[in-house]
């Protein structure tokens, strides 16, 4: 007998939803065939067969939570099911290790105090093994997946459930149920924590976008052939976008306690929207990426994500975020936070409207651009500035050629 175990699901992700599995009990899997759907906050995984051999008992249904290393089920592969119990049952138990509690004025490394805060293990009862006993992160993950390691699914009361009032019967023969999907639950609930902890806020501008348009109309075939890839706008909005963030370093900062971090790189996460939900896959070292690169990576990350294929790590370590409401022909809206960044920028739809240019009514192309920000990191005038800095780059691309 194999056991079929959950496996490590990436850094900070600790449990997962059963999606569904791909076959019942007593059904016969090959080596390496998708057995079962994990659903966590991030992505969907398949999990396979270790051995080949008859399905044997499913320990954790359908929409049950589980944690890394739980129990998932089990695999019937002849002989060794005999040989396994037989070797378990004389092995002796052996006595757990004291831990070496690193000393009580030991300061913790931001990168552990998350990894706590997130998972809920206690830093103070995990042993050390850097210097003089403190914890690192390596301590830290390998404790995490331990805790996670019981073959019990892991059910966890949710915070603040939302309960509707009972519809009329008329009404409730009419609606359907449908349970929310790991994903969307953990969208709804990081939202909101973003509108609870952070002091959220809003600024507008408007881009001409008479200038990118006549580069993208000029040069998109000789792009396509070239680089394989279509020249869209992200590209440019990408580039600009890292342009405002070394001007204004706040715009790419957050909050760890009471410091604040400046990321001196440019990891630009890109909102996704796919049928499970939104994702945000994030391109990295965008300030030595060229154009034809970052158009690349995005049109690859957004094939992907509609398929479902993304890797956990594909979307962490982002330090700001834009997203584009336009392609759905939003003309204006408030982007929400993607914690723990401090930025998000907004595009929409570019519509002709008379503009006033040297004295003359003119019609141009026009963007609105909304950037939402953490008023606890970036004040007014850094908010301003970056958006200012966008649109100039934006409206004079020369810029971003000749890093202006």
């Amino acid at each position: 007998m194999t056991e079929i175990r959950v496996p490590t699901l990436g850094e900070s992700v600790t449990e997962a939803t059963i999606g569904r599995w791909f076959k019942k009990a007593g059904e016969a899997v090959a080596v390496d065939e998708p057995l079962v759907e994990l659903e966590t906050d991030k992505v969907t995984i398949e999990v396979p067969a270790p051995v080949a051999g008859t399905l044997g008992e499913i320990i954790a249904k359908d929409g049950e939570t589980v944690a890394v290393g739980a129990l998932l089920g089990q695999i019937n592969d002849g002989a060794v099911a005999a040989a396994k119990p037989a070797a378990a049952a004389a092995a002796p138990a052996a006595a757990p290790a004291a831990p070496k509690v690193p000393p009580a004025d030991a300061p913790l490394a931001p990168s552990v105090r998350k990894l706590s805060a997130e998972s809920g293990v206690d830093a103070s009862t995990v042993p050390g093994s850097g210097k003089d006993g403190r914890v690192t992160k390596g301590d830290m993950l390998a404790a995490i997946e331990k805790a996670a390691s019981a073959p019990t699914p892991v059910n966890q009361p949710a915070a603040a459930v939302q309960v509707r009032a009972p519809s009329p019967a008329d009404d409730a023969a009419r609606e359907e149920r449908v349970k929310m999907t790991r994903l969307r639950q953990t969208i709804a609930r990081r939202l909101k924590d973003v509108q609870n902890t952070a002091a959220m806020l809003t600024t507008f501008n408007e881009v001409d976008m008479t200038e990118v348009m006549k580069l993208r109309a000029l040069y998109k075939d000789t792009f396509e052939k070239k680089h394989g890839s279509k020249l869209g706008f992200m590209g440019f909005f990408t580039k600009a976008v890292v342009q405002g963030l070394k001007d204004i370093p706040a715009v790419n900062a957050e909050i760890d306690g009471s410091d604040l971090i400046y990321k001196n790189y440019y990891h630009i996460g890109v909102a996704v929207g796919t049928d499970r939900g939104l994702v945000v896959p994030v391109v990295r070292d965008c300030d030595h990426k060229s154009i034809a690169e970052i158009e690349k990576s995005i049109a690859d990350y957004g094939r992907r994500a509609r398929d479902g294929q993304l890797k956990i790590d594909e979307m962490q370590g982002g330090t700001f975020t834009i997203t584009n409401g336009g392609i759905y022909g939003s003309l204006m809206s408030t982007p929400i936070l993607n914690a723990p960044q401090s930025g998000i920028l907004g595009m929409h739809k570019i519509q002709e409207r008379p503009m006033v240019v040297g004295g003359k009514i003119e019609v141009r192309p026009m963007m609105y651009l909304a950037l939402s920000y953490d008023h606890r990191v970036i004040d007014g005038k850094e908010a301003v500035t970056f958006l200012v800095r966008v649109k100039e780059s934006l409206e004079d691309p020369a810029r971003l050629v000749l890093d202006l």
